[in-house]
């Protein structure tokens, strides 16, 4: 075969709105899924990269090409569970169709973000991408910005850090202490951006896909992913009890720095702990797969080394502050449990490393 014309659909509008399954070959059955997904939703613009790929096959027909239109989803759950299960559809594509090339067609940079993927597999000829024409005025732009916001990803980025500013001011202000407001609302849309920038929120929006996944499956590690919720939440809980309470001390103001340094060494076994256990039921459930759970056990000497490390840095800079009687120790001792903290950390992540060597070859058949 010549080519292949791939429709991308990277969040599974044509599974959620349709109730086709991906991927949909051929160039009867991809006009039908359109007309359904049209019905559906007429503002969807995966109808438009349907019908264009439709558009492109048969220009391409004409030129006395052997080409093939195939639709493929990915997940509701944007992110790294939609592009697996959009790798997989490729390679089982590719492996049965034998193709040369591939045209991507596609209605935004969102799902040409996929484009890696893809030209790790095969070659990739050009991307068709489409753009759907609006008329320029008032109400189109009004139209435009209000579907904008309803669509979640746009509107926690836009909407949550002012809803944090408001809500914030508001409490400075009937506690009748304003001045303290400003540092506040700054420090929370910060924590939020760096929350939002270094991909928490899509970790644990992964977190949230694999413990509804474990329950609808019936999974052992729906129980472990709850528990490890909860000794996270429990440990945040401690640390920030702990940090409040040394912060709103009368006596003495210790610093920000050992302030953090205590939170961190209240929450930092809590965390290990529930990554832990979180890790141990993603093996049991693996093992009772039947596939190879020993590629996880150097997860587990990874976490706990870096704990080992979070922990005796944080008590070492603790015991250089007499300030706080509950975690005074001397500053030789602080040192000396810092280096041990450290080549504890890395002991125990050699163990990891050589555990991984020794999985990584072995395959499920033999594990």
């Amino acid at each position: 075969m010549d080519k292949l014309i791939i429709c991308i659909d990277r969040d599974d509008d044509i599974g959620l709105k349709t109730g086709e399954k991906s991927p949909v070959i051929g160039r009867v059955k991809n006009l039908k899924t359109a007309a359904k997904l049209g019905i559906a939703d007429p503002e969807d613009s995966d109808t438009n990269t349907i019908y264009a790929g439709v558009k492109l096959y048969d220009q391409l027909k004409e030129d006395e090409l052997d080409v093939e239109i195939i639709s493929i989803a990915g997940d509701h759950d944007v992110g790294l569970i939609s592009d697996i299960k959009i790798a997989d559809q490729m390679d089982e594509i590719i492996k049965n169709y034998k193709a040369r090339s591939i045209i991507l067609v596609s209605d935004g940079a969102e799902d040409e973000s996929v484009l890696p993927i893809l030209e790790s597999r095969i070659k990739v000829d050009g991307v068709h991408r489409v753009i759907v024409k609006q008329s320029e005025n008032l109400e189109s732009t009004y139209y435009l910005l209000k579907t904008a916001f309803n669509d979640p990803k746009i509107s926690h980025t836009f909407f949550v850090p002012i809803g944090l500013a408001a809500i914030i001011y508001s409490i400075f202000l009937f506690a009748g202490d304003p001045k303290y407001a400003w540092a506040a609302i700054l420090g929370a849309v910060g924590i939020y951006m760096l929350y939002r920038g270094f991909g928490f929120d899509d970790a644990f929006e992964e977190f949230k896909s694999q413990l509804k996944q474990s329950l609808v499956s019936g999974k052992f590690s729906f129980i472990t992913y709850s528990v490890a919720l909860i000794l996270t939440l429990a440990g945040t809980i401690i640390g920030a009890i702990k940090f409040w309470e040394f912060y709103t001390r009368t006596d003495i103001f210790v610093g920000i720095i050992i302030l953090f340094m205590v939170f961190i060494n209240q929450i930092v076994w809590w965390f290990v702990a529930a990554g832990g256990i979180a890790s141990i039921g993603r093996m049991v459930d693996i093992r009772i797969e039947g596939k190879n759970y020993k590629r996880n056990l150097p997860y587990l000497f990874f976490m706990f080394s870096f704990g080992l490390l979070m922990w005796g840095a944080s008590t070492f800079i603790l015991s250089m502050s007499s300030s706080i009687d509950e975690y005074f120790v001397s500053s030789d001792t602080g040192r000396n449990l810092l280096v041990l903290s450290v080549v504890g950390a890395v002991i125990v992540s050699l163990i990891g490393i050589w555990i991984s060597t020794r999985t990584s070859d072995v395959t499920p058949e033999t594990a």
